[in-house]
Parts: C-alpha cells; sequence; structure tokens
C-alpha cells in the first residue's frame, strides 16, 4: 500500500472517531438529564457517562470500519493516484 493509500485510511479513521466524539456528547448530555431524574445525583451521572462512553467506542469502531472498508474496496469512487478524477460537462 502506497502512501496515499494510508493517508485515505487515517483520514477514514479520524473522521469515524469524530464522529463517535459527536455520539458521546449527544449520548451524554440526553442520558445525563434521564438518568439524573430516575437515579438521582450521585448514580444518575456516573451511568450515563460510563454508558455515553461505551456507545462513543462502540459508534467509532463501526464508523471507522465502515469508511475504511469503502476507501480500500476497489469500486471505491475515488480517483486512483496519479489520476485526476473526470469532470462532468
Amino acid at each position: 500500500m502506497d502512501t496515499s493509500g494510508r493517508a485515505d485510511l487515517v483520514t477514514a479513521w479520524a473522521v469515524g472517531v469524530g464522529i463517535g466524539l459527536v455520539t458521546l456528547q449527544v449520548t451524554w448530555l440526553v442520558a445525563n438529564r434521564i438518568a439524573t431524574l430516575f437515579l438521582g445525583a450521585p448514580r444518575g451521572p456516573i451511568i450515563a457517562f460510563t454508558t455515553a462512553v461505551a456507545v462513543g467506542i462502540i459508534t467509532s469502531a463501526i464508523a471507522g470500519k465502515r469508511l475504511a472498508r469503502k476507501i480500500g474496496s476497489p469500486s471505491s469512487t475515488l480517483p486512483a493516484t496519479g489520476e485526476m478524477a473526470p469532470m462532468d460537462r
């Protein structure tokens, strides 16, 4: 694999991690509100954060794997190294 292919894979995994972090933040906000209502202050936020971290890690792994597989597939829509993408006229 050339350096361009590696760079694309690193980018795919970085985007997957970013998606996972956004998911962690949204899950944390929603779960914290709900868990604090039902479980109270000390337990609610701990359970909400633990849930958010688990969901964020799982989402990062799934998103990164899907994007990396799409980049590495031969039917990818990305142009080959050194080639220009065709322009639609």
